[in-house]
């Protein structure tokens, strides 16, 4: 079977973006795997589906990571959902309700080019998260093998652990990323962020994504890990975030409020492959 895709990336976060409004698409772990495959398929850090919704929104946004399993929310692969389905005029809406696994999501393409997603308030109950507390705190001990790690627990619709560290570069993100992501507190396994404070305004973030490895950036990462400085009292309510990739902005105003995110979407390049099994 011959399968149309889009290639774009968020701050080098990479996706295969395929249209499956009008035809039914139903593929496997395999398939996903051979598609994300940087050697053998297209290469992409995440495939999304646009889909029809279900309910009232305006689409369906399914995420599947490179290993094939599917996963609740992306940011960065929000910002480039509403930049696609512009560029194939499946919507001249400027702001769209999306579905995900974790709700509904709103994507709003800004004059500019760029892109803001409302991406909802996060969630800090552990058993929401999902993780294994006894209570809410602000952060937790995590041990790794006997070495211990001080992390904020956090949903933004994904799980999310992050924790602080002094210098972003020299941070262990290969092999404690690892460990977090497959950590037995985090049932459903857990994107795993590093946050070096610059100021008060700014930070530095890597991430370790849950079933993906390292990316270039991570948008709901850089909105975990905003608000988990915010709780900490180490950042102001807008802050830059500096990723591999390039940089966002986001806004959290507290309690009860949306945690926003802006950024760029970059179509790359349209193609058709040939689906096969990897």
């Amino acid at each position: 079977m011959k399968l149309k895709f889009t290639k774009m990336q968020g701050l080098g976060n990479d996706f295969v973006v395929i249209d499956a409004c009008s035809t039914k698409l139903e593929l496997d772990r395999e398939e996903f795997r051979f598609l994300a495959d940087r050697h053998f398929g297209i290469g992409c850090d995440q495939i999304l589906l646009v889909e029809k919704a279900r309910g009232d929104a305006d689409f369906r946004y399914r995420i599947f990571n490179s290993d094939g399993g599917e996963v609740e929310q992306c940011g960065n692969g929000a910002r480039c959902f509403v930049r696609f389905v512009h560029e194939k005029k499946l919507t001249d809406k400027k702001e769209i309700r999306v579905e995900t696994l974790s709700g509904v999501i709103t994507p709003r393409l800004e004059d500019d080019g760029e892109v803001t997603v409302d991406m909802g308030e996060p969630v800090f109950e552990p058993a929401l998260i999902p993780f294994l507390a006894e209570r809410m705190e602000p952060t937790y001990r995590l041990d790794l093998e006997g070495e211990e790690v001080e992390i904020s627990a956090l949903s933004m619709g994904n799980p999310h652990a992050v924790q602080v560290v002094s210098d972003i570069d020299s941070a262990p993100v290969e092999r404690q990323g690892k460990m977090i992501e497959s950590h037995p507190r985090f049932p459903k396994r857990v994107n795993a962020g590093f946050m070096q404070v610059m100021e008060r305004g700014s930070i530095r973030l890597r991430v370790f994504e849950r079933g993906a490895g390292e990316t270039l950036a991570c948008g709901t990462g850089a909105c975990a890990a905003v608000v988990a400085g915010i709780r900490l009292g180490l950042l102001e309510h807008t802050v830059r975030v500096s990723t591999r990739g390039g940089e966002l902005v986001v806004r959290w105003e507290g309690k009860g409020s949306p945690v926003l995110m802006t950024g760029p979407a970059v179509s790359v390049f349209e193609g058709e492959i040939e689906l096969r099994k990897t």
